[in-house]
């Protein structure tokens, strides 16, 4: 996500390093590749130029602390102006309404669809919510099927009238039925068109008078750039929406849209979708975006992800079972499943501060996972329980269950027996050990 922004930011900054103070001289120099940085992420000339003086007004003559460098000082201004072009804070959608209506706008093929069963499994999973989907797309071939579809998936219901090629009439008649079957939120789907055309945005708006929604999100492909940008801003014009959604950030984006759409139009980025799974939507948060775009990481959103998969009874369970040294491989195995829910992997490690460019040239499957889980499973559940058992035909048998061969077996062994080893050190009074072990390590390592 904005990899190349993120590497032009860090080389204009760099110009800085050494430097003992913030002068006009340096300043102009650093803001110069600051603003290339920009129009090449596809921003608007003007806004670049506006957050190029903006920057500059804030870090001339300010006064450096004796423990940041100017650099650091720079970065500091130009998070938080980019934390202020985004919104400054995330804005949440409103639900207070029952049902709460929500209308999904937006063009053919920006991700319209899949954001809406999105939408309603985030609701329906993580804020409590029951909701319904109203499939209100009627031209476009197996859209109805493809909602039906994404609605089984998610475990929320999809509303659909058979015949009917009235989108007005099924939004109206969608939340007819959601008063009467108790759905407290209804998100409706509606058509789009490949161009902003008469005919369509007459639609949209007929559905809007008619079903009165307490909140209308436009969906935008962040990968369209600046296209993007003047697509919301016609949009806007007429429906006057509540807020943007941007979908496939985890593309090959710019980072255009993200930075200009909240100063063209003023509105906000309420959410992000990160990839093609049900669970790949973020709220978007600006300050957070800010720090993935400067290279900072973003330890917050891991960490929330982490707690969303992460249960504390089970936590609670591996302790007690390592503190015995029980841990074994039915227990990895399960700390790798809920590892996987979390989300693209090479995603979450670039969350991690420092990591980004660490992870720049390297290709991290998804299914990096796959090889571990099919050596595991083709392990009997005594194997499991007790690695100790592993000899060497049980091994050569389990390679050619795996489909892998025995030194990958071998190194998954000797790897999760060094685990183990550390996980018992780390836990109760035997930390001591684990300091005296990595001292030891540390010692024989300088005398080589």
């Amino acid at each position: 996500m904005f990899e190349g922004l993120s590497e032009k930011l860090d080389r204009a900054f760099r110009i800085l390093k050494g430097q003992g103070h913030i002068t006009e001289i340096n300043v102009a120099e650093t803001l110069k590749e600051v603003r290339k940085a920009l129009l090449d992420a596809d921003v608007s000339y003007k806004i670049a130029k506006t957050f190029t003086e903006n920057v500059k007004e804030k870090a001339i003559g300010q006064r450096i602390l004796t423990s940041v460098s100017p650099a650091q000082m720079m970065v500091k201004i130009v998070h938080d102006e980019l934390t202020r072009l985004m919104g400054g804070e995330a804005i949440d959608i409103f639900l207070k309404a029952n049902p709460a209506v929500i209308l999904i706008a937006g063009l053919q093929g920006s991700g319209k669809t899949t954001f809406s069963a999105k939408l309603a499994n985030l609701l329906h999973t993580k804020r409590g919510r029951n909701p319904l989907l109203v499939a209100g797309d009627v031209y476009r071939p197996a859209a109805v099927e493809q909602l039906r579809l994404l609605g089984e998936q998610a475990g929320v219901k999809v509303f659909t009238e058979e015949g009917n090629l009235n989108p007005v009439n099924i939004a109206r008649n969608s939340i007819i039925h959601a008063r009467d079957y108790g759905f407290n939120t209804v998100i409706i789907d509606t058509a789009g068109r490949l161009a902003i055309d008469q005919e369509m945005m007459d639609e949209i708006s007929g559905i809007k008078d008619a079903v009165k929604p307490h909140e209308i999100l436009f969906v935008v492909d962040s990968m369209t750039g600046q296209d993007a940008v003047n697509t919301a801003k016609t949009f806007n014009e007429r429906l006057d929406y509540h807020g943007v959604v941007l979908t496939k950030l985890d593309g090959d984006t710019r980072g255009g849209a993200a930075l200009t759409i909240k100063a063209t139009v003023d509105k906000p980025i309420k959410f992000v979708g990160i990839g093609e799974k049900l669970d790949a939507i973020d709220v978007f948060h600006p300050s957070r975006m800010a720090d993935r775009i400067l290279g900072m990481g973003d330890i917050v959103t891991l960490v929330e992800k982490a707690q969303e998969q992460f249960d504390a009874e089970e936590a609670r369970r591996i302790q007690r079972k390592i503190a015995r040294n029980e841990f074994n491989f039915n227990d990895f195995l399960q700390q790798i499943r809920q590892i996987k829910k979390m989300g693209n992997v090479k995603d979450l490690m670039g969350m991690i501060p420092g990591m980004g460019k660490a992870l720049k040239n390297l290709d991290i499957d998804d299914d990096a996972f796959k090889g571990v889980e099919a050596i595991i499973l083709s392990m009997t559940p005594e194997e499991r329980e007790n690695p100790k058992v592993l000899n060497g035909n049980r091994r050569k048998r389990i390679a050619g269950g795996s489909g892998t061969d025995i030194q990958e077996v071998n190194q998954l062994i000797k790897q999760f027996s060094e685990t183990q080893k550390v996980m018992k050190m780390m836990s109760g009074g035997n930390r001591k050990n684990l300091m005296r072990m990595m001292a030891s390590r540390n010692n024989s390592s300088r005398r080589q």
